[in-house]
């Protein structure tokens, strides 16, 4: 089991040559994770047993043909359609945001680098390193946190067309 204090110094060391830029970063994957896995923990346990309650409202009906039995049954599909997609609009816009921190943090590390040789010159090799350490920081960081949540983000939506389309056969 890894140090806890080793690994916040770490952390901190990271959050020193990403800057700002990657403390952005870091919040706002820490946020998009949260809610990918309350997306995952409802479908796994919640889920269920709303589609069991809506299934149960409609096999109480006697009617089931009518043009109004027609307007409840797509009532509660859509019910169950927004349940299914609450916060899948959050994490595509969050996974969007996160590459683009991370060229603000490439575009921060760059003039920094470009401020560096304005005052210096290119004879100090470490500030020049600083500033595209930076920039190289921020980047991966923007795009592997954007490129995991691509993934999931999709795979959420994808789980949550198949559930409403079993439902949609449920409810005949």
């Amino acid at each position: 089991m890894p140090d806890p204090g080793a690994l916040l110094e770490a952390l901190l060391r990271l959050s020193d040559q990403g800057g700002l830029v990657l403390v952005a970063i870091f919040v706002v994957s820490l946020f998009m994770w949260t809610l990918i896995l309350e997306r995952y923990l409802y479908l796994r346990q919640r889920y269920p047993g709303e589609l069991q309650r809506r299934l149960e409202a409609w096999r109480q009906r006697s009617d089931h043909a009518s043009w109004y039995a027609q307007r409840i049954r797509e009532g509660l599909i859509a019910e169950l359609a927004v349940s299914l997609r609450v916060w899948l609009r959050t994490i595509e816009t969050l996974t969007a945001i996160l590459p683009l921190l991370g060229l603000l943090g490439t575009v921060i590390g760059m003039i920094s680098t470009f401020e560096v040789m304005k005052v210096f010159g290119t004879g100090n090799a470490r500030g020049l390193a600083s500033g595209i350490s930076t920039a190289l920081i921020t980047t991966t960081a923007g795009l592997v946190t954007s490129i995991s949540g691509l993934y999931f983000s999709a795979n959420l939506s994808h789980r949550a067309e198949i559930e409403i389309n079993k439902a949609r056969d449920m409810l005949q």
